[in-house]
């Protein structure tokens, strides 16, 4: 049997750089290599595209931030430059490979590659990744890819577009306001007294185009509100500001598949500060996570179907992680946002509510592989011109 060729495309421009890079350690690393040939292609920081001369080991974003630390102290190496080629073709990425000495015209000399992949999997969180614009690329390569499509992904990385969506649907969305850096630059003082008004204190304040808790800050007055959303401006020109659930709990839920989505088992986070910041998740250790959560049978049941409902809002495909909130006074539950590309180390919240509902880490990269190819071939079967 032929084996696949998977480009697992990860870093990228965003704040979420090194957790994109143990997510893809881990894919990489349980790809079965009797079926799936990995080609790993690392987006750097300043966005330039190089294929990986070796594989990623780090598998928390802890060790990835040590490592990029250790390779700045080191000469700078450079890769093969990648370029995905924009259209359909046998080769779906050009590695273009420096000499170090200079052909006859006096320019230098370069080694151009065709690599032809069989479909991507693109694990970038955030910005110029997640958002669609990867996507979009992929659309015009004609390569299939695991994940949602460009619209899906655009509207699960807004948070204010999101919730809008939400709303629309009929679907359970605590109180919030949205912030342009333009209105907050114009006249802070007029939008706090707004939010304040609209949402009381405390409230949490996020960049809307942003993921893994990055830019997040609680602000319990007017004074914290002004710095967190100076804070969140640095990471988006769109700020959304959310009243707070009491005493709330962190539920998540896995989705995965195409037309025919199913859910998996919630768990519970427990951060191990005053909320699931970034540091929370990814570099303290005495964040908790339960999977199963401890839930009535009937919130588990509340939990999936508005999970479902909220995959398919957003014109979902393959898998996410849906978050809610629950109040902890009432109960009552808050849909929070959908992740299209979750974190998918074996230890982030994604893998192990599979592993916990009967579908092991492996089975789930085969099975998010076979939903990204199934979905391309319905779409190779639609009509490009009229004649």
């Amino acid at each position: 049997m032929k084996k696949l060729r998977v480009g697992v495309i990860y870093g990228g421009r965003s704040g979420e750089h090194e957790v994109s890079i143990a997510s893809a350690a881990s894919i990489m690393k349980h790809l079965d290599r009797s079926r799936y040939e990995p080609v790993p292609i690392r987006i750097e920081k300043d966005g330039r595209w190089t294929l990986a001369d070796k594989i990623p080991t780090a598998i928390s974003a802890a060790d990835v931030i040590e490592h990029v630390r250790l390779e700045a102290a080191r000469p700078a190496r450079p890769g093969r430059e990648a370029h995905l080629v924009a259209h359909p073709g046998e080769d779906t990425v050009l590695s273009i490979e420096r000499g170090r000495g200079v052909v006859p015209d006096g320019s230098a000399s370069a080694t151009v590659t065709g690599v032809g992949l069989d479909v991507v999997f693109p694990v970038l969180h955030g910005p110029y990744g997640e958002d669609g614009t990867v996507q979009g690329l992929l659309e015009l390569a004609n390569v299939p890819y695991v994940g949602a499509g460009v619209l899906g992904s655009a509207v699960g990385m807004d948070k204010a577009v999101m919730k809008t969506l939400f709303a629309a649907h009929g679907l359970p969305v605590g109180p919030y306001q949205v912030v342009l850096r333009p209105e907050w630059h114009k006249g802070a003082s007029a939008a706090a007294t707004r939010i304040a008004a609209e949402l009381g204190y405390p409230v949490f304040v996020k960049p809307a185009n942003l993921g893994s808790s990055v830019g997040i800050s609680k602000a319990r007055t007017a004074l914290e509100l002004g710095d967190a959303v100076e804070l969140a401006l640095q990471f988006d020109r769109k700020v959304v500001v959310e009243a707070a659930i009491p005493n709330a709990r962190e539920i998540e839920c896995a989705v995965l598949g195409n037309d025919d989505p199913q859910a998996s088992v919630p768990g519970e986070v427990i951060p191990s500060r005053e909320f699931y910041d970034y540091e929370a998740k990814y570099l303290d250790e005495g964040s908790k996570t339960i999977v199963p959560a401890s839930l009535d049978e009937r919130v588990v049941r509340e939990i999936q179907r508005l999970s479902i409902a909220a995959f398919r809002a957003v014109e979902g495909a393959g898998m996410a992680r849906v978050d809610f909130l629950i109040d902890g006074g009432s109960g009552a539950i808050y849909l929070n946002e959908v992740n299209t590309i979750p974190g998918f180390t074996t230890i982030s919240m994604y893998p192990k509510m599979w592993e916990a509902s009967g579908l092991a880490y492996p089975d789930l990269i085969d099975r998010l592989i076979a939903l990204a190819l199934e979905r391309h071939s319905e779409k190779q079967q639609l009509r490009t011109s009229i004649t």
